[in-house]
């Protein structure tokens, strides 16, 4: 390539400059206030409180549970998608991304309906094994994995229609069982699809709110996580709301940065 082809093609129209910069404002000045509002001379001290910490750790623990569950279910799942051959495939699939697209709080009361005392599900747990999931920590892992999972199934689903399925035919002509293979083969080649995908879900439920709000309650301690958190500070000390909103911005900025292009690419 000339050097005059290349910095032809390097030239960006200023027709699509102008709206690429304010589209790129438009996202990064609302974070920038958020910084220059952030009471930094008293930040440490609310930083290192109780409430804080409390909001953090549940909210870690009940991503990364839910992340386990999304993981535990999601992959099966997205391997039926992509090599099940199953009819109606793209009705599945849509019921599988709904929740992309679902407002939080939807979801919130759908979990409600099934799940709940008087559900239609939540009512045999609660009179056969005295199992109640609403207003529970473990609700808000449910809430989190019904609204993170269809990151972790794209993601994988769209690793396994990219990997070559002559590795998986060759293992089977070795004599290797379909498990054996799932295991051995399919898995590694699919690795950056399942990270790309573990991460996003995991940074998803991380934030969740309406569904959690919703379907758990808000419990300090118990299901008040760091979205809840802020919510409720903004009410009574918006101080405290703008740290946790740094702390979540911190995790968020964190984690999308750990996505590096290797990983990126499972989800091409």
């Amino acid at each position: 390539m000339s050097r005059r082809s290349r910095s032809t093609s390097g030239r960006v129209p200023l027709v699509l400059l102008l709206p690429a910069l304010l589209g790129l404002a438009f996202l990064i000045v609302p974070l920038i206030g958020l910084l220059a509002k952030a009471p930094w001379s008293t930040l440490p001290g609310q930083l290192f409180s109780a409430e804080v910490w409390q909001a953090l750790r549940l909210s870690l623990v009940c991503a990364t549970a839910a992340t386990a569950v999304c993981l535990l279910l999601g992959v099966p799942l997205a391997w039926l998608l992509a090599r099940g051959g199953l009819p109606g495939r793209s009705v599945i699939r849509a019921f599988v991304t709904v929740p992309l697209v679902l407002p939080p709080v939807v979801g919130g009361v759908a979990l409600l309906l099934v799940l709940g005392r008087r559900g239609l599900i939540g009512q045999h747990l609660d009179a056969w094994f005295g199992i109640s999931l609403p207003f529970t920590t473990a609700g808000v892992v449910v809430a989190e994995a019904f609204v993170a999972m269809p990151f972790l199934v794209i993601s994988v689903e769209g690793a396994l229609r990219a990997a070559d399925p002559r590795y998986e035919e060759a293992a089977a002509t070795l004599g290797a069982g379909r498990w054996t293979t799932f295991r051995r083969v399919t898995l590694p080649s699919i690795a950056p699809g399942i990270v790309a995908g573990t991460v996003l879900c995991w940074a998803r439920a991380l934030g969740e709110f309406g569904a959690t709000i919703t379907f758990a309650g808000n419990f300090p301690g118990r299901t008040t996580t760091m979205p809840l958190a802020v919510y409720l500070a903004l009410e009574t000390d918006p101080d405290v709301a703008v740290v946790l909103s740094l702390v979540l911005l911190l995790v968020s900025v964190v984690v999308l940065a750990s996505l590096r292009e290797r990983w990126i690419g499972g989800l091409r």
